[in-house]
């Protein structure tokens, strides 16, 4: 998923040895695992959320003895958002560092970024929420980007799941776009929204904008003068909030359906407008199955946990390191890049992971949707785009 923009050329870093703190001991040479996350700047709150996942699932392994009689240590990098800190910072885990593996980052266009370099140094690199088919399958050749993976789903789907939810659902007979034109994954998402629109015979028209406008009036004030009844929104949470905020005073209320750019704090963007507004991802923070780990988190770092499904994203990666790590028996780049690779059926936090090898991609992941009440989103329903609703 995600937006990066801006420049700097600085490196922020942030590392962090998260052993079991006295409770084992161990002689043996750590087990180096890097992250790549925005710690700071638009986004930080993903990447934060992600780092704690990531230092929680460190903490459990050590506590179970490590891996291969070795302790992990994580070393985790602030990207800031930006394709330009990510180059830097994965050349210095694989380089510097000598990790083994890679978690993060949630943004398209940094796993685009540092993917070459991931391969000339055999590290494989999972992403949380980055979206974009490229990150994992390289669209010039059409071959599986070897040291690429992602937990998440990609645009293709959930691009389908916004558009055949507005139409089937909603009934909407107009699809109004509004993305990010230069961002991967506003990009993505908006191809797929619009072809899925195309396939059901449904009008629709884009209307673009760049990162960092923040007046959306003329392309609101343009999509309803051309008669839109739905807008699918491209896009990361801030844009999100100006735009349904912005049409609530242009005393609009279309159908809005927005991807996992999703965050809480668009409520404090868009006020009331967002209620009855319709939301994708691929989980359901609400589900009982995440009332351990919202606890846990609470109780290790003294606040709420208001980006779980991140959290529990970064979590999952590490386990699956941990897995490949243990089917592999050694504690190295290509080793491990296989037995991810091959992985079926592992038990993750939010559900059973298995690796498709054509694309890397997990397979079978559902998506769920939630509508705005109360500034929260609630959860309505799974959705698969072939149902017939």
């Amino acid at each position: 998923m995600k937006r990066w923009n801006g420049f700097g050329m600085l490196l922020g870093m942030f590392v962090l040895l998260f052993l079991l703190g006295g409770a084992v001991g161990f002689a043996a040479e750590p087990i180096k695992i890097g992250y790549m996350a925005t710690l700071t700047g638009e986004g930080a709150t993903w990447g934060q959320h992600e780092r704690d996942g990531a230092l929680l699932a460190v903490k459990d392994v050590n506590a179970r003895g490590g891996l291969l009689g070795r302790p992990l240590e994580l070393i985790c990098y602030d990207i800031k958002g930006k394709p330009e800190e990510a180059v830097n910072a994965i050349r210095r885990l694989i380089h510097d560092d000598k990790v083994v593996a890679i978690g993060g980052s949630n943004y398209s266009g940094i796993q685009l970024a540092v993917a070459p370099i991931a391969e000339k140094g055999q590290v494989p690199v999972i992403a949380t929420s980055a979206t974009n088919p490229a990150v994992t399958v390289d669209p010039n050749t059409g071959k599986v980007r070897p040291y690429m993976f992602r937990i998440t789903y990609t645009d293709p789907y959930q691009g389908r799941v916004i558009a055949d939810y507005l139409i089937k659902k909603c009934g909407a007979k107009k699809l109004a776009i509004l993305g990010d034109v230069g961002d991967a994954y506003s990009e993505g998402l908006t191809e797929f929204v619009r072809k899925t629109a195309d396939e059901l015979g449904v009008e629709n028209k884009f209307w673009a904008f760049r990162g960092g406008d923040v007046d959306f009036r003329a392309q609101l004030t343009s999509a309803r003068e051309w008669g839109a009844d739905a807008i699918a929104l491209t896009m990361l949470y801030k844009e999100m909030g100006l735009v349904i905020k912005q049409a609530a005073e242009l005393d609009w209320k279309p159908f809005f359906m927005g991807g996992d750019g999703y965050s809480p704090n668009i409520a404090e963007i868009a006020g009331k407008a967002l209620d009855g507004t319709f939301w994708v991802n691929s989980v359901n923070i609400d589900d009982p199955m995440f009332d351990a780990m919202k606890k846990r988190y609470k109780e290790e770092f003294g606040q709420e946990a208001t980006e779980i499904s991140n959290t529990v994203y970064a979590y999952d990666v590490m386990t699956m390191f941990a897995h490949a790590i243990e089917t592999a028996g050694v504690a190295e780049g290509p080793a491990i890049k296989d037995a991810i690779e091959n992985t079926q059926n592992l038990q993750v936090t939010h559900f059973s992971w298995s690796v498709d090898k054509a694309t890397h991609n997990p397979l079978n992941k559902p998506a769920s949707v939630f509508e705005a009440k109360d500034g929260k989103l609630v959860f309505l329903e799974q959705w698969k785009p072939d149902d017939a609703k």
